[in-house]
């Protein structure tokens, strides 16, 4: 069972929490996921149309991963806020601190997470 966090990791994650927050909403602001595709006149072809598209659906798909992301972040802030940050929200135990720096916004602890991964194949 993990422990909880000290005043000291809880600042550090907090530090690291609002960068990543910072990072998602210059990343959103830049892209332009939804224009409209526009074909490249130095290129001809269907294949060409064909490429631009698909750019264009990888681009849309990683701006909602950003924006779901950025909405974990500012969730896990304000549980921070509310003291309720680091405790898993399905076993309601210590989430490991090892576990945070790789993943701070995570909501569950490691082992429901895998459950939950589990059930969801």
């Amino acid at each position: 069972m993990a422990e909880a966090l000290t005043p000291e990791q809880l600042s550090r994650l907090k530090a690291q929490l609002e960068s990543l927050r910072a990072d998602l909403e210059a990343l959103l602001a830049e892209g332009d996921a939804t224009k409209a595709v526009e074909l490249d006149q130095s290129r001809q072809g269907r294949l060409s149309r064909m490429d631009a598209m698909q750019q264009q659906a990888m681009a849309v798909a990683a701006h909602e991963t950003h924006r779901q992301q950025l909405r974990q972040v500012l969730r896990a802030l304000k549980r921070m806020e509310e003291d309720d940050y680091g405790y898993c929200r399905e076993c309601d135990e210590p989430i490991a601190y090892k576990r945070l720096t790789v993943r701070p916004e995570a909501e569950l602890c490691l082992q429901c997470q895998s459950n939950k991964d589990q059930t969801l194949r």
